[in-house]
């Protein structure tokens, strides 16, 4: 049974969702603001945070960069619609999706089945050879551990894991942004191309040497990105 803490200042809304994912079998703990939230965190890590960008004190944007600072715990961030900025904002500070209000309940549940499908499960085809190396990285896609040449462990939200995930099992190929998001969250899902180069960016500040000049995630001009290095499985 998985575990949502649900973080919003509408005392409605958690009332609500907290009845309805109780209903679907999760856990839920609620909070209306980041010291309830940091509250909850010392209680009982959960297994997923949704977290509302409107908060009174500390925003939730602010709190999704203190969260993402030490930990690789999935965030759905709930974002007023419309609200393209909070998105682009919310996916460079490394969370894992977002979903604008208002917002129907289900379509919620589905991207949080969605993330913690994606946060707790490898592809089969990459169980049977769990380690991908390319560059003198390596990625072991049970533990989801990506380890440096120096042999240092590079935590990875869920987001950055699929999208790598993505370009080790296509490498050397040109990639569209439609590719990678059907690739990387299945065909369907509401995203935007901008969403693409934020998750992009994010990876390669992880494992390019030079951000300003990258070699192993190549922009194709009109074409979308490559993944530049070989790749070995073991």
């Amino acid at each position: 049974m998985s575990r949502l803490l649900i973080v919003d200042d509408d005392v409605e809304i958690l009332a609500l969702l907290k009845k309805f994912f109780l209903r679907h079998g999760y856990e839920v703990d609620l909070a209306s603001d980041g010291e309830g939230m940091w509250a909850a965190l010392q209680r009982q890590r959960p297994d997923l945070l949704i977290l509302d960008v409107m908060l009174p004190g500390e925003g939730g944007l602010a709190l999704c960069r203190r969260v993402r600072a030490d930990s690789a715990l999935p965030i759905i961030m709930l974002t007023a619609m419309g609200e393209l900025s909070d998105r682009i904002v919310g996916l460079e500070l490394g969370a894992d999706d977002y979903l604008g209000k208002p917002f129907d309940a289900r379509e919620l549940l589905a991207r949080v089945r969605s993330v913690l499908r994606r946060a707790g499960e490898a592809p089969p085809t990459s169980e049977q050879r769990p380690l991908i190396r390319f560059a003198n990285w390596q990625l072991d896609v049970t533990r989801r551990d990506l380890r440096s040449p120096d042999g240092v462990m590079i935590p990875l939200s869920s987001g950055e894991f699929d999208l790598l995930l993505v370009f080790l099992e296509h490498p050397q190929r040109i990639l569209s942004r439609e590719q990678l998001i059907d690739l990387a969250r299945g065909h369907g899902h509401d995203a935007f191309d901008r969403s693409v180069d934020v998750q992009v960016s994010r990876l390669r500040r992880k494992i390019e040497a030079n951000t300003k000049h990258p070699t192993v995630i190549r922009t194709v001009r009109n074409g979308g990105y490559m993944f530049t290095p070989s790749v070995s499985r073991a």
